[in-house]
Formats: C-alpha cells, structure tokens, sequence
C-alpha cells in the first residue's frame, strides 16, 4: 500500500485492496464533476456546488484571487460543517476516510484539514482524480494480460448473458461487459431508460472488477466486438480475451426466438421505439428490408420477425466478427442446454 507522503495526504500507486482499507472515499468535487466518473466506492461530499464554483470561478476571473479565496472559504465552510453534521457526526475517533478533488488542492485539502483537526486519521489523496485517472489507465493496460479468459461464444438468443449469470451464481468469475457496459451489445441493446455510462465510468468499474478476481483462475466473458453500444473495450482487454479459449452455446431456432422475445419485451412494448432501432441499420440493409420488419413487427408477427433479423442481420456478421478476431473459435468446445430457463442455465453452468 502507499505510504503518506507527508502526514495527511497518501500518494499513489492505490490498489483496490489498498482502498478497501480506508472507512470511506470521499469525492468533495461537484456534482456534475463526480456523475462523469469516481474512484470507485467514493461518496459524493461536494464542498462547492455546481453552482457555487461557477461564482468562485467567475469572481476569480473578473476580481482576482483573493476575492474568489475570501468567498469560496464561506461556502467550503459551511458545506463541510453541513456534512460533518448529517453524515459523519456519529462515526467513531478512529475514523479513516480517504479524501479527494480534482487535483488534489484546495477543495480536499480544506475537508481533509477541518477532518483532522476534530482528530479523525482523514487522508488527501495525493494528485486528486486527475492522478488517479491516469493511474487506473495504465493499471487497466497492466491487469487485462494477467487473466486468462474462457470466452462464451454463441449466435444471437443463445443465451451467452444467461450462461454468465449461471456460471457467478456457481462462485465462478465473470466479467459481464454488457452489465458494466448496461448495454446488450447490438443496435436494439439499448437498456429501456437506462443511458450507458461515461466511457471513464466503464473503465472505474472494469478496473473493480479485475481487480477483484484471482489471476490464478480463469475468467468467463461473453465473446464482444471493440464497443459496447457507445463504450470502447480497453484494447488491452478486448485483445486478451481473443486469444481465450471459447465455448460455443447452440440452441434450436425456435428457443432463440423465445429468448430475444422475453429479453427485448420492452421494444415489443414500443413499436416507434423498434422503428426507430431499425433505422439505424440502413446502411447495412435495404429500405425493402427495413420495410419488411417493419411490418412484421407492425402485425405482431414476432416469430417471423426475429427469424428474419436473426438470418439476414445477425447470424451473418456473428460468423464474420467471430472468426476473424477469436483465435480459437474453430476449436470451440460446443454445449447446449436443456432449455433456455434459469434452471437449464444453471445445470450446464454446472457442467461447465
């Protein structure tokens, strides 16, 4: 773990256990600063509102300095005193919370003195965010080559996220990307009102996860192409798991059918929401084409719909995406399960 590089204030490198090891993380930036990405675990303790540091900002700009230090310290003040007297007032003499702003200045270094002279071990992080950024972009590069990947492979409905959740319900490791990602992977896979994360925020949380599974053991992952949705896979990452060994799940047509109508209920739901999906495929597909789901869709023809978008879309760019960039797909270890239940899922996660 980093030691202090002078009392109060821990320096990096950090590692997630090394974090596990203060009673809290506390992120003093702005609201809007700390909804585009965190440390992971980290609280929200703003010590200047959204608000409040475009006044310090401006004042500083148009009046110097010290105006903008004479203002800001009232409203640090009485924002810290506010927290310490909702959230930390009952928290024993012991307490250890490690704290951090953008850089590492003023914003922490305030909360981490105030913390300290009631007698809490508070800690400023050294660099603030900024450093901790580019500290978890070369961690990431360095983790990704450690683990060696058992990939899940399998046409669209297969049931490759199923099998994930199958195979954590067992104790094994898995990295669902889509769940980090909260996306499904194609163009209808976005969560209904649920937007992605920032791409910053996708990367703190694969860094968690990483760093939480043992080396030792072999991470399962679903086969993914460089982006999820909007996100970017870390290449370090995305590059590892091409080399893994795969495991390919085939199920009838008519199962894969059942399980797109049960995982994407919420477009059946929302015609104009699937119409607007499908167009965001004319520049793979012909307006007659479009023209066709479109209808079929419109008659609740939803057999016949997702047969069609599995044969002409799907299963075309699956066998192209996966057999130029996995290494091993053509030695696929082949499994089917009984049935697409929960239950079907986990006596093969079993026999995986």
């Amino acid at each position: 773990m980093s030691v202090p590089v002078r009392p109060g204030v821990t320096a990096l490198p950090l590692e997630w256990a090394d974090l596990a090891r203060f009673d809290a993380i506390i992120d003093v930036r702005t609201p809007a600063e700390f909804a585009l990405d965190a440390i992971p675990s980290a609280i929200n303790c703003p010590v200047l509102s959204n608000g409040e540091r475009i006044q310090v900002g401006t004042l500083h700009k148009q009046s110097g300095a010290f105006e903008a230090k004479r203002v800001g310290a009232v409203l640090v003040a009485r924002n810290v005193a506010q927290h310490i007297e909702s959230q930390f007032s009952q928290q024993p003499k012991g307490w250890r919370p490690l704290i951090y702003c953008w850089r590492g200045g003023a914003r922490s270094g305030a909360m981490t003195h105030i913390l300290r002279s009631i007698g809490w071990n508070a800690s400023q992080l050294d660099g603030g965010y900024k450093a901790w950024r580019a500290h978890l972009v070369k961690s990431l590069e360095q983790l990704a080559p450690k683990f060696t990947f058992r990939v899940i492979c399998g046409r669209t409905g297969s049931g490759k996220s199923r099998l994930l959740e199958a195979l954590a319900r067992a104790g094994r490791q898995v990295l669902d990307l889509e769940q980090l990602a909260e996306h499904k992977g194609s163009v209808l896979g976005d969560m209904p009102n649920q937007p992605q994360p920032t791409q910053k925020q996708f990367e703190s949380r694969l860094w968690a996860k990483l760093s939480a599974f043992d080396s030792a053991e072999p991470v399962f992952v679903e086969a993914e192409s460089r982006k999820i949705g909007a996100l970017r896979v870390v290449p370090a990452l995305i590059e590892r798991m091409w080399q893994g060994q795969c495991i390919e799940l085939e199920i009838p047509l008519d199962a894969r059918c059942a399980l797109l109508r049960e995982e994407y209920a919420h477009l059946i739901r929302d015609p104009a929401l699937l119409n607007f999906k499908l167009d965001c495929l004319a520049h793979l597909h012909s307006k007659a084409q479009l023209a066709q789901w479109k209808q079929l869709a419109a008659k609740g023809a939803w057999d016949e719909f997702v047969t069609s978008m599995l044969h002409d879309h799907y299963d075309p760019a699956y066998g192209k995406s996966m057999f130029r960039n996995y290494q091993h797909a053509d030695k696929a270890f082949r499994v089917t399960p009984a049935g697409i239940s929960v239950e079907a899922f986990d006596r093969l996660a079993g026999a995986i």
